[in-house]
């Protein structure tokens, strides 16, 4: 005898839920995306004369594209709200999941698909070579190198950024000035990297001895009586290093953040506690801050570990991959555009994919465990 609310399940109550759940969460998808193109391509096929005209397309495009899909979203919640309760509680989720997993499948796993299929074919995309592009990838000069500065990346970038994050969320956390630090510390976050990459394209300015240094860092040097230095250049390998500090300033001020927010949900009393039993602030930072809030260093860390392995736009601006500064990402962007090699260009992109996956499993495995979604 079944309950109040208890749902009866019989094999026609089964199959009548699953057909159903699949229909819903196929047709709805291709619903919102085939009214979607069909506006889009009526809009595109238009020819305004005019920057008015241009500017009124535009706006309908908007309010078509975001107007359309909450309309749809809208008929479709009240068309499943209509069915029976047990059948409505099965669908609804896919209502509103099924165009999320279209659009995830449409603009992540097709490419990706596709990206691995090209993989397999030479430079014009044509004829099937095999592996052949993934054996160039690991027994190439070029492609060690990237290989290793993108070891470096990770080495001195993550672990920098994590300590001087840790390090500053402590000593602001002391300190009357703590917003004024944090927001100062923040602000490289708010700059795109294109833009970081300038202006530390500006303070490694080398000129000639007898010029005027424009440049801070070799402006300090010339001071104190020492050679004008090509910091991104003649270096080799330690203008990686030099790149590296952009990576460090911009990503401090995220890692202190979030450590900030995790020492200040350390409770007072076990703080406290320890401090009466005669710990000192070291012993207080090492034995209670840290194990305290280690989940919260193994997220960040993977968090930049992830941004490392994925570095492009600093290097591109700096130094275009000269110098033997070249990433995973740029070697990609070179065999894909300067190249044309589209073959290799993919074995890159899919061994760059590899290469981040087990990192971000394990980073959601951990938010899972921290039940963090």
């Amino acid at each position: 005898m079944s309950t109040q609310g208890e749902i009866r399940k019989t094999p026609l109550d089964w199959l009548v839920a699953t057909f159903g759940r699949l229909a819903v969460s196929i047709v709805i998808p291709i619903v919102v995306f085939g009214v979607m193109i069909l506006g889009f391509q009526w809009l595109r096929a238009q020819t305004p004369s005019s920057n008015t005209q241009k500017a009124l397309l535009s706006l309908v495009a908007i309010v078509w594209g975001v107007g359309g899909t909450a309309l749809l979203y809208v008929v479709m919640n009240f068309v499943v709200e209509s069915l029976p309760p047990n059948l409505m509680r099965l669908l609804q989720p896919y209502v509103f999941v099924g165009p999320a997993m279209a659009i995830l499948g449409w603009y992540l796993a097709v490419p990706t698909i596709r990206t691995f299929w090209l993989s397999l074919h030479d430079r014009t995309g044509e004829k099937f070579v095999g592996l052949s592009n993934y054996v160039a990838v690991f027994t190439e000069r070029a492609m060690f190198e990237a290989f290793r500065n993108n070891l470096l990346w990770i080495l001195f970038g993550a672990t920098f950024t994590v300590v001087f994050g840790l390090i500053i969320a402590v000593l602001a956390d002391r300190s009357r000035f703590e917003n004024i630090a944090k927001s100062l510390i923040f602000m490289p976050m708010a700059i795109s990297m294109v833009g970081a990459g300038v202006i530390w394209n500006f303070i490694y300015e080398v000129r000639d001895i007898n010029s005027p240094q424009i440049g801070l860092l070799n402006a300090i040097v010339v001071a104190l009586g020492g050679e004008p230095q090509a910091w991104t250049a003649l270096i080799q390998p330690w203008n990686n290093l030099f790149l590296i500090v952009v990576m460090i300033w911009m990503q401090t001020g995220f890692a202190m953040v979030i450590f900030s927010a995790a020492i200040k949900g350390i409770p007072d009393e076990l703080l406290e506690a320890a401090r009466v039993d005669g710990a000192n602030e070291l012993q207080v930072f090492f034995r209670i801050m840290l194990p305290y809030i280690s989940g919260t260093i193994i997220t960040v860390l993977t968090t930049v570990v992830i941004f490392a392995l994925k570095i492009f736009d600093i290097v591109q601006v700096m130094t275009g991959g000269q110098f033997g500064t070249h990433v995973i990402a740029t070697q990609f962007y070179r065999q894909a555009f300067t190249n044309q090699n589209k073959g290799y260009a993919s074995a890159i992109a899919i061994v760059l994919l590899i290469t981040v996956i087990p990192v971000m499993i394990y980073n959601l495995r951990h938010f899972s465990e921290e039940e963090a979604f």
